[in-house]
């Protein structure tokens, strides 16, 4: 899949103001979206998603234009056929696991098809989640409540998949053995994937390509497959980038 963003966005907040100018673009199946906190990469994701619009620019997902401020196209989020993780998984309190992975599927005003009812099963059993099924976000684990984030935003078989700091809610122990639980879910549904982060193990673990945020700018962009060719490392180039950030 190939994503191409070139957006702008001014947003205010009392006095202070930020800027995002975003622009890149690949065909890289594995995209990271790397840099501090505050730096502009939810805010793409989210243009992305259809969350947020921008002031001008265009997002084209596989030659497809969800926006384009020039010719007046902004597709319905709820269209764009885009699954999204958030980063506190924003699951529904009052539903339970079964409801909140079936959500997606549900007719405003109808019920769940019989092969609407088949796809939530499979994927509570993909997903660990069965014996929970009836239980609600509350009384879940991190992990768990992960997994019902994640399986609520595959229920739709959506065209890729956003996560903004999916791992970022859980405490470091969880957050590795998730990490690996993660890369086996993405290798499982071989889906397309943006991945929002500041934790350079995990931009490491997952990325094809890394694209640098700072200061709602990107400021440049790593593929694995290039730097390899050039005799170089992601990792390096990863580890060069955290330095940059912090000196």
């Amino acid at each position: 899949m190939r994503f191409e963003v070139d957006i702008q966005k001014r947003m205010r907040c009392g006095k202070e103001e930020f800027l995002l100018c975003a622009a890149f673009e690949t065909s890289d199946s594995a995209l990271v979206l790397f840099g501090p906190s505050g730096s502009g990469k939810t805010l793409t994701l989210q243009a992305v998603a259809g969350i947020l619009t921008p002031d001008s620019g265009c997002i084209r997902l596989d030659g497809r234009a969800v926006f384009d401020s020039a010719k007046g196209i902004n597709v319905p989020a709820r269209k764009r056929n885009v699954g999204y993780v958030f980063q506190d998984y924003a699951l529904f309190p009052h539903l339970s696991v079964r409801d909140n992975i079936g959500f997606g599927l549900k007719p405003l005003l109808g019920r769940l098809t019989g092969a609407d009812h088949a796809r939530v099963a499979e994927l509570m059993d993909v997903f660990g989640l069965t014996g929970v099924a009836g239980q609600k976000p509350s009384t879940l684990s991190g992990g768990q409540q992960q997994r019902t984030a994640l399986a609520r935003a595959l229920a739709t078989s959506p065209q890729a998949l956003l996560l903004d700091e999916p791992l970022s809610a859980l405490d470091q122990p969880l957050r590795i053995r998730m990490r690996e639980e993660l890369s086996r879910i993405l290798r499982t549904f071989d889906i397309p994937m943006v991945m929002v982060t500041h934790d350079s193990d995990e931009a490491q673990a997952f990325a094809e390509s890394v694209v640098v945020y700072r200061n709602g700018s990107v400021t440049g962009m790593h593929s694995a497959r290039e730097m390899e060719r050039n005799g170089h490392s992601l990792s390096e180039a990863i580890q060069a980038e955290v330095a940059l950030a912090y000196e």
